[in-house]
């Protein structure tokens, strides 16, 4: 597909990620979209004339060429939203963005991605929680993910380096540019295991109402979310919100009841919103992620002698070839609503034929 017309149907002025979802749907491809009539785009529903106009005047076509000589220089993925390198669990969060600008050599598709975020102003006791948090996170097949801001997400990117663990920034700005300026070198070494990843085009300016954008991407890349230290009010806690707001596993470390950047975290156990954690050991049993020594004394059935119904064995055959799986990730992959696979899932568990783990996923038992 021609990388040209993915960049510019992100520049149609009016045209935002869930327009642009519903011209797909109905058109079939963005070469459809650009081709389309006027009578043919003005009978899709919530696509009026205005919307119609800005498509039709082919006006940003000069810039998304521009973009793509820039990306092409610059050795910059164009990550479309169909394409398979698309990062799978962003694909499952309704206002995704269409297209990322990604620099580097991380798997967005690792096995464990976990985002890690807090406030800018990090306190000895942040700093510390960060960095033995980073320290004890399983190196092989994880990613870290954070937003290169001052205090805890900068640490959480030095010391992911430090120990050998991928680490992404997702930034609220074009590549064009680093900002903060002061971790351009930092930025640089991340491009050599982790990367730097972006919805914005070259030219975009660190503006403030791009910041909370670039948070739905930090909680939608993350199988969890951990709020390290945060304030009562923040991009953090924004953050945790929409990791929720996905489904997705929120936890923070508790503090100090009198320590204001402890506030926020203490808000989200007391409400329910986060998992208290106390270090990774506790990160990695919410999520299943410890290793697990199998029953013995368990016999797993032959695939052709388990008594399977017709939904519970599409179920199985997902999992088949998994070591465990996330709950909208199977639902997205068999198109089912969520309530169906409750239920299927709930039967299996009780006749032992998988087993549920903690941070919404699946297994065979």
């Amino acid at each position: 597909m021609n990388k040209i017309q993915q960049i510019a149907l992100t520049k149609i002025k009016g045209v935002g990620s869930r327009t642009a979802r519903m011209l797909l749907a109905y058109c079939g491809s963005v070469d459809a979209i650009f081709n389309a009539t006027r009578k043919e785009l003005l009978a899709i529903p919530s696509i009026g004339k205005v919307t119609v106009d800005a498509i039709l005047s082919k006006n940003y076509l000069d810039e998304a060429e521009r973009e793509f000589l820039f990306i092409d220089k610059h050795r910059i993925q164009v990550l479309w939203i169909e394409s398979p390198s698309y990062p799978k669990r962003l694909l499952h969060c309704e206002d995704a963005p269409l297209l990322l600008y990604h620099k580097g050599a991380a798997n967005l598709n690792s096995r464990r991605v976990v985002s890690i975020v807090g406030t800018r102003n990090a306190t000895p006791y942040g700093r510390q929680l960060c960095e033995e948090l980073v320290a004890a996170m399983p190196v092989q097949d994880t990613l870290v993910v954070s937003g290169l801001a001052y205090g805890i997400d900068v640490l959480a990117h030095r010391q992911s380096i430090k120990h050998d663990v991928p680490t992404v920034g997702v930034l609220g700005h074009g590549l064009d540019i680093i900002y903060p300026a002061a971790h351009r070198e930092l930025a640089s070494r991340m491009l050599e295991k982790g990367g730097l990843l972006t919805e914005f085009p070259s030219g975009t300016a660190p503006e403030r109402n791009n910041f909370p954008a670039r948070n739905r991407i930090i909680a939608g890349l993350a199988d969890v979310t951990v709020i390290v230290e945060a304030a009562h009010k923040g991009g953090a806690l924004i953050t945790a919100e929409l990791a929720n707001s996905y489904n997705r596993d929120v936890c923070a470390f508790p503090g100090r009841i009198d320590q204001e950047y402890s506030a926020g975290c203490n808000y989200l156990i007391k409400t329910n919103r986060a998992h208290l954690i106390r270090n990774a050991e506790d990160l990695c049993y919410l999520m299943g992620w410890e290793d697990r020594v199998k029953n013995e004394t368990s016999i797993q059935l032959p695939l052709h002698q388990l008594d399977l119904t017709k939904d519970q064995q599409r179920v199985y055959n997902y999992l088949q070839d998994k070591e465990q799986a996330v709950v909208d990730e199977i639902a997205l992959f068999l198109d089912w609503p969520m309530s169906k696979l409750a239920m299927v899932l709930l039967e299996m568990e009780m006749n032992n034929i998988v087993l549920a783990l903690p941070g919404k996923m699946y297994r065979k038992v």
